[in-house]
């Protein structure tokens, strides 16, 4: 599949606004969250759709639906940023109309559950989609994370080289293996990349680093979905290199149960392997979060420490 980027934004362009999966239970952080984007010199669209219930989901499946056809046939608007993740997202993937996707390709940007959408386009369509802010969970905060803002904002603008990935803090990376690899990074939400698995909607792994995150899986749970990965990609042989990014929330919950701990199930499955995988590298559900752009040529190099993008995300 033939990667294409998305265009840079620049100031004065329109970012719609999306809720595929969950709504969020406050609607003041949708205004919170224009409101921001408004100040930064941006104009904003709201999907028709957004602030509708259907329980769990926000709205029908054909409402949020035709917000996010809408969104991208509209020729005004230059980026779509999700409400937030939550469920729901999976269930549009067989009645979304992929021509539209790469006929208008854009700027799309969420995490967790929004996976399951990314991971589709990529795969269907070759679009660099974003793991990174949403309006309703990240931009609505009257002091937005200034690591995770400046970081966004850089790559989404700037059609230059990302570089090397650096943690908030200059915090170090974790080594689990030794050595070098280079692939297209793929990834995302653990739970929802697997659920994509046997699927024609998942990513090609063949040549891939693989990134994971995840939240509220206890152990097990995370064990189960690290050998379906594991199975699926022939023991990780056909994939060039992980990152482990941040398991949040991810240990037993009852105390009194004997089980193994989140670091034990990730040393049984990455620290024999062949391949680069670093660890601790700050991405998921957490405040300072680096924005991953999937797609991307990538190069890992645990004896030096390093992760490199070696392209632009945007053109």
């Amino acid at each position: 599949m033939k990667i294409v980027k998305p265009k840079k934004l620049k100031k004065g362009d329109v970012i719609g606004i999306i809720s595929p999966a969950s709504s969020t239970s406050d609607f003041t952080r949708i205004e919170k969250g224009v409101k921001y984007l408004e100040k930064l010199g941006y104009r904003v669209e709201v999907g028709e759709n957004v602030g509708k219930n259907h329980g769990y989901l926000a709205g029908t499946d054909e409402e949020r639906l035709a917000d996010l056809h809408s969104m991208f046939k509209n020729k005004n608007v230059k980026a779509i940023i999700n409400v937030r993740g939550g469920y729901g997202s999976g269930r549009l993937l067989d009645k979304i109309d992929y021509s539209i996707i790469k006929q208008n390709p854009k700027i799309f940007v969420g995490y967790s559950d929004i996976t399951a959408l990314q991971m589709a386009f990529l795969n269907k369509t070759g679009l660099v989609t974003f793991a990174g802010p949403m309006l309703a969970v990240d931009f609505w905060k009257d002091e937005v994370n200034g690591f995770t803002e400046e970081f966004f904002w850089n790559m989404v603008t700037s059609s230059k080289k990302i570089g090397k990935i650096i943690n908030p803090d200059n915090e170090n990376f974790y080594t689990l293996t030794k050595g070098r690899g280079e692939g297209n990074l793929v990834g995302g939400n653990l739970a929802l990349l697997v659920s994509l698995l046997g699927t024609s909607f998942a990513p090609n792994f063949k040549n891939s680093v693989i990134m994971l995150e995840e939240i509220g899986e206890e152990p097990y749970r995370i064990d189960r979905m690290l050998y379906q990965l594991k199975y699926a990609t022939n023991n990780f042989k056909e994939v060039e290199g992980i990152i482990i990014g941040r398991f949040v929330d991810c240990y037993i919950k009852d105390k009194e149960s004997p089980s193994l701990s989140l670091n034990d199930v990730i040393s049984d499955y990455f620290e024999k392997l062949k391949i680069p995988v670093f660890y601790n590298v700050k991405h998921g559900h957490i405040e300072q979060n680096l924005t991953i752009p999937w797609g991307l040529k990538t190069k890992l190099n645990t004896s030096r420490n390093f992760i490199e993008i070696v392209e632009s995300a945007v053109s």
